[in-house]
C-alpha cells in the first residue's frame, strides 16, 4: 500500500517549548503515584507492585536506507503493568523518546484504563527520530523492522500498540501487516487486533481519529455544567494543532466557542476575534502540516500565546510545558490536558494556589484508549459499529470516569489529579487483593 507525504503527516507535529533541559517526567509520575498512594493509605505491597513496570524493552536495529546505506535506530516497548487485561499504549517517533519518557507514559496508560473501567492494562513504546528527516519508504522499513524487532513483546491479546506522537493509521497498518506475516496462515484473520487506530478500510474503527479530542470536549461540557458556564462564546487557546488539538477545536466550535490562539511546532498565532479552526486545518493540509503563515492571524512568541487571557486552555503538546514558571502566565479558568502530563507537579501546585481548575490527562484524554478498546472489540467480534453507537458508548464511558473522579476529589478534600490516581490506585488495589499474588 503505497501512502502520500501528506497521510503520513496528518499526525502530531509538535515541540518541546520553554523546556531548555528535559526534566524527569518519570519522577513527576513517581510524585504523583506517591501522593495519591499515602492519602488512600494504599496497601504496601500493592504499592510496591504498582511502584514498578512489568517488562522494559530495548531493541536497536538496523534499516537500509533509500541510498543503501545502513542505519541503526533504537526502540522502546515499555509494559507496566497487566492486571485489568492486555497492555495498550501508543507508539511515538520523535527525538526526545527515551525509557525514561516511556516508563511514565506506559504508567499513565495504566491509570486511564483503571479510571475508565476499560480492560486493559498499560504501555507505550516509540522509536528515537525525527520522522520528517525520512522518505515515506524509509519510513515504512523503520516501522516494519521495529515490529519484526518487537517480535513477540507484542500480540492482540497480550500487548496492543496504537497511534501516538508521530504516527498514524498508516503506520498501523504497516505494524499489523508485518505482524500478521509472521503468524501461520490459518491464524492472521485472528489477529487483526494487534493493533489499533487503523485506517478504517483495514479493520479500524470509525470516531477513532477525533477519540481523544472528542474526549476532551466531553470533559470540558461536564465541567461547564458543574460550573454554570456556557461553552456558547467561551474563549479558548490551543497548544499542538495535531490530531488532539485540531478535533478539540474543531468540536467546540460546535459549541460555540471561539479560538482565539493555537501554536504548533511553526510558531504561535492569535486572533481576538476569533480563528476557525476548520479553516485553519485546511490551510495546514496546503502548509506542510504547519500552521506557520496562515493570512487571518497575526504571529505571536510561546511566551505571549501562553499569556493571552481566555477562559480554556487545551495543552495537546508535549510533556512538561506548564512549570512553576509558566504557569505563572496562564490566566484562564479552566486547563484541559489532551496532552500526557503537559503540567510538571510545580506547575500543577501555581495553577491550584492560583485557583485554576484542571482536568488530568488520565482522564481528559483518555477517549482515546477508550475507542482503541471498542476497536478492539469489533476486531475480535469480526464487527463494525457506527459513529453515532461509538460516540454514545464514549461519552457514557467518559462521563462515568469523569463523574468518579469529581466525586473523589471532594470525598478526599483532594486536587482532581490525585483524585483521578487515587480511583486508579482503589481499582488496582480491589483486583490485587481478590486475586492474590502468585505463588
Amino acid at each position: 500500500m503505497k501512502a502520500s507525504r501528506a497521510n503520513v503527516e496528518r499526525t502530531l507535529n509538535v515541540r518541546e517549548i520553554g523546556v531548555k533541559k528535559k526534566a524527569s517526567v518519570y519522577d513527576n509520575v513517581t510524585r504523583q503515584f506517591n501522593k495519591a498512594a499515602d492519602l488512600v493509605n494504599l496497601d504496601p505491597d500493592i504499592r510496591k507492585i504498582l511502584g514498578m513496570t512489568t517488562n522494559e524493552i530495548t531493541v536497536h536495529f538496523p534499516v537500509r536506507m533509500d541510498d543503501g546505506r545502513i542505519e541503526m535506530f533504537t526502540g522502546y516497548r515499555v509494559q507496566h503493568n497487566n492486571a485489568l487485561g492486555p497492555f495498550k499504549g501508543g507508539l511515538r517517533f520523535h527525538p526526545s523518546v527515551d525509557i525514561d519518557e516511556v516508563r511514565a507514559l506506559a504508567t499513565w496508560m495504566t491509570w486511564k484504563s483503571a479510571i475508565t473501567n476499560i480492560p486493559f492494562g498499560g504501555a507505550k513504546g516509540g522509536i528515537q527520530l525525527d520522522p520528517f528527516k525520512y522518505s515515506i519508504s524509509e519510513l515504512e522499513r523503520i516501522t516494519r523492522r521495529f515490529t519484526f524487532a518487537l517480535g513477540n513483546n507484542i500480540g492482540p491479546e497480550y500487548d496492543i500498540p496504537a497511534p501516538d506522537v508521530n504516527t498514524n493509521p498508516q503506520i498501523m497498518a504497516w505494524i499489523m501487516d508485518t505482524y500478521l506475516s509472521t503468524m501461520p496462515p490459518n491464524e492472521r484473520q485472528r489477529c487483526t487486533h494487534v493493533v489499533t487506530g487503523k485506517p478504517i478500510e483495514s479493520g479500524g474503527s470509525v470516531g477513532r481519529d477525533k477519540a481523544t479530542g472528542q474526549g476532551v470536549v466531553f470533559t470540558i461540557e461536564e465541567w461547564a455544567k458543574d460550573h454554570g458556564f456556557s461553552l456558547d462564546g467561551a474563549t479558548y487557546l490551543v497548544q499542538g494543532f495535531g490530531n488532539v488539538g485540531s478535533w478539540a477545536a474543531r468540536i467546540l466550535k460546535q459549541k460555540g466557542s471561539k479560538l482565539v490562539a493555537v501554536e504548533d511546532v511553526s510558531g504561535a498565532i492569535l486572533n481576538l476575534k476569533s480563528i476557525d479552526p476548520d479553516e485553519l486545518i485546511n490551510y495546514a493540509k496546503n502548509n506542510g502540516g504547519l500552521i506557520s503563515g496562515y493570512p487571518n492571524a497575526e504571529p505571536i512568541e510561546h511566551d505571549i500565546l501562553l499569556q493571552t487571557q481566555a477562559d480554556i486552555f487545551i495543552p495537546a503538546a508535549m510533556e512538561n510545558q506548564i512549570t512553576a514558571d509558566t504557569a505563572a502566565w496562564i490566566s484562564v479558568k479552566l486547563v484541559a490536558e489532551g496532552a500526557n502530563g503537559p503540567t510538571d507537579p510545580d506547575g500543577d501546585m501555581n495553577l491550584r494556589e492560583r485557583g485554576i481548575d484542571v482536568i488530568p490527562d488520565i482522564l481528559c484524554n483518555s477517549g482515546g484508549v477508550i475507542v482503541s478498546y471498542f476497536e478492539w472489540l469489533q476486531n475480535k467480534r469480526s464487527e463494525f459499529w457506527e459513529l453515532e453507537e461509538i460516540d454514545c458508548k464514549l461519552h457514557k464511558k467518559i462521563v462515568s470516569a469523569y463523574t468518579k473522579v469529581r466525586d473523589t476529589a471532594k470525598e478526599f478534600s483532594t486536587d482532581w489529579r490525585t483524585a483521578a490516581y487515587i480511583v486508579a490506585l482503589s481499582c488496582l488495589e480491589r483486583v490485587y487483593k481478590e486475586r492474590g499474588i502468585f505463588p
